[in-house]
């Protein structure tokens, strides 16, 4: 045995979440970057490898860390395929570099010997029996030529030559290496689990002609229209049938007329419940065709997946033991004193039977699977366990590793990051709710500057059919086109409530209240897609800058940066090698113009501090010629609340003039 002779010590792995009990996340053309503390007694040279493979591989691909500071390593690894990889490190005391180290003082000092360049030469021939073939046979050249060596400077220019050094390298000695003792995860999603842009759209609102049931064929026809503003995922509310049982009517009353259509969240009637379709949309081959449809124009469709029933879904008849029963005979109904929802009743995951609830459920999944559905929309994940969740997730990654699942969940921090530890691709926010500079960059700093960042993936929606905030209510149009570009670039995905976001509707059902008046969950609306005030011509605008800037297409790159006035937030993103930096500032205040001095971190950007930059604002089309770390700005919120500056800097051809990249 020899756990004894093993000197190295490998402790503070990052990333690894929760012990590794949980995986990290990436997305496909990512890089995965691991730091740890590796040190040893004493004074000897160490090496370290990141170890690495895809899932079932049977070889481990291996990457030689880097030595920072202070005992800190990093090394890098690519993923390149969806799925599971794994990761771990070994490192070893390095005998060859440590006898370079001492070799070099010795040199230095004038006290090297013959003896020093012999133990030099044992290592080299020790590695040969390592080898095999040509390189076997360099190494013993090598060995033999410093024994023979005729003087110091040949003995220095081979014992420091990058040849034996390559060569020791590839052959090491690592019969006393130090492993971490855990393979650590890392899930692989496509590129759409981190970059997205959402559009809400209840299907039976969206006919032309007020007053008519929307169909599946309507929705089709309103697909070119969130093309054309550059959304890339329609996601519908449940479009499943409705139940009667105590149907709620227009603005949440608990008493509904004859022609109110219900909640779509209250699933299930005698038309069928989960894996049924509302019959006034159309069927389910219209359904198909719209998804098929939107494939053509960039455009997936996600679902609500809603787990709940009616006092009507099939459900209640054929499995009442899944729902919770009252002593008085009857089912319990969902509610939030003092609010009661009796439309619905949630389902019981502590019944008996949970493991029949929990295949119907991944039954339920698969059916829309089927259907051509690749993302779904979790309704209140937090209200069902997360040992469910952790298996639903895996057994449809099993089959199908690219389907997405977004987390609903505006509850208590750790729960919500709990679900996203156990599988959820992407997840709501309290992006919602923060509005001034500091919640903004507090609450962002925590998303994209710590662990969380390696498991958690915001998606930012500044309006939802239940949350109408009172800063949208307050702020008129400029608010929600401030809000809108904080949405669509604090974050790599985010997702808007439509049409009412973009034709601005701010009216609340009461005052303190955050409903919609006359919301589309209780009714159906028309909405004329077409006004002339509508944010469409903005939204369409930087949703295309966000696909022709890699730098807005990741989270984890936000940085903060100062400026002179609390009502303006400025920010950055920049790709790794530099060629794309994004620089944001917004104006927070919807009411009035504001004015401020930034400071931009030169350094950062691989600027030269002697020469001049260019800060190409890419909403207004202006170019500004800047020089040194700071500059004035002013936004009027009433014409463009933000500057969204590509920034340029200057280089100098060899014909000697300048040009801007």
């Amino acid at each position: 045995m020899d756990e004894g002779r093993k000197r190295v010590v490998i402790e503070r792995v990052r990333p690894e979440i929760d012990c590794g009990r949980f995986p990290i996340k990436r997305v496909v053309g990512e890089k995965v970057t691991v730091r740890a503390d590796i040190f040893a007694d004493g004074h000897d040279s160490l090496s370290a490898v990141l170890c690495h493979k895809k899932e079932g591989a049977p070889v481990w691909n291996e990457t030689h860390m880097k030595y920072l500071v202070n005992d800190r390593w990093e090394g890098q690894f690519p993923v390149d395929e969806i799925g599971f990889y794994r990761y771990t490190i070994e490192a070893w005391v390095d005998r060859f570099k440590t006898w370079r180290a001492d070799l070099a003082k010795k040199a230095n000092a004038g006290t090297g010997t013959r003896v020093d360049l012999l133990i030099g030469a044992d290592l080299l021939g020790e590695a040969a029996g390592r080898a095999s073939g040509p390189d076997a046979e360099r190494l013993q050249d090598l060995a033999r030529a410093l024994r023979t060596v005729p003087d110091d400077q040949t003995a220095f220019d081979l014992s420091f030559g990058d040849e034996p050094a390559s060569l020791m390298a590839k052959y090491p000695d690592r019969r006393f290496a130090t492993g971490y003792g855990k393979e650590l995860v890392v899930f692989v999603d496509r590129t759409k689990a981190q970059f997205s842009a959402w559009y809400e759209m209840f299907p039976r609102s969206c006919s032309a002609e007020p007053g008519r049931h929307g169909t599946f064929a309507d929705c089709e026809k309103r697909l070119p229209y969130i093309a054309s503003m550059g959304f890339d995922v329609l996601y519908l509310p449940p479009i499943h049938p409705i139940g009667t049982t105590n149907r709620k009517g227009r603005n949440n009353r608990p008493d509904a007329g004859p022609d109110d259509p219900g909640s779509p969240w209250a699933i299930g009637s005698s038309e069928g419940g989960h894996m049924a379709v509302h019959p006034q949309l159309g069927t389910l081959e219209d359904f198909r065709r719209l998804v098929e449809k939107g494939k053509e124009l960039g455009v997936e469709t996600a679902i609500d997946l809603a787990l709940q029933g009616t006092p009507d879904h099939p459900y209640v008849k054929d499995h009442p033991e899944w729902f919770r029963w009252r002593p008085d005979g009857t089912i319990q109904y969902a509610e939030n004193p003092p609010k009661k929802y009796e439309d619905i009743y949630p389902f019981n995951f502590e019944s008996d039977s949970w493991r029949k609830l929990w295949e119907e459920i991944r039954k339920i999944v698969f059916f829309w699977i089927e259907q051509g559905v690749t993302i779904f929309r979790v309704d209140n994940p937090h209200t069902k366990p997360f040992q469910f969740w952790e298996w639903l997730i895996a057994e449809v990654r099993s089959v199908r590793p690219d389907i997405l699942f977004l987390s609903e969940a505006f509850t208590r921090p750790k729960v919500m990051y709990d679900l996203a530890k156990v599988g959820f691709s992407q997840s709501y926010t309290y992006f919602t709710w923060r509005n001034t500079k500091w919640e903004l960059e507090q609450y962002f700093a925590e998303l994209t500057q710590t662990e969380v960042s390696e498991f958690f993936r915001p998606n930012l929606w500044p309006n939802t059919p239940d949350i109408l905030t009172e800063y949208l209510q307050m702020g008129g149009r400029p608010a929600f086109m401030i809000r809108f570009i904080l949405a669509a670039t604090l974050g790599a995905s985010y997702g808007i409530y439509g049409p009412a976001f973009e034709l601005c509707e701010d009216r609340a059902r009461e005052f303190g209240s955050e409903e919609y008046f006359g919301s589309e969950k209780y009714e159906i609306r028309y909405w004329d897609i077409d006004r002339s005030d509508s944010l469409k011509h903005l939204i369409a605008m930087v949703n295309k800058l966000r696909r022709e800037n890699p730098a807005l297409q990741s989270g984890r790159n936000l940085r903060f940066h100062a400026i002179s006035n609390e009502q303006l937030i400025c920010y950055s993103k920049h790709t790794d090698d530099l060629s794309d930096i994004i620089l944001a500032v917004v104006n927070l205040d919807a009411h009035h113009a504001h004015a401020g001095w930034l400071d931009i971190p030169l350094s950062l950007f691989g600027l030269d501090p002697h020469q001049s930059y260019q800060a190409h604002d890419l909403l207004s089309g202006a170019r500004y010629l800047w020089y040194g770390s700071r500059n004035y700005v002013e936004i009027d919120p009433n014409v463009v609340p933000a500057h969204l500056f590509r920034i340029r800097r200057r280089i100098r051809t060899e014909r000697d003039f300048d040009y801007f990249m």
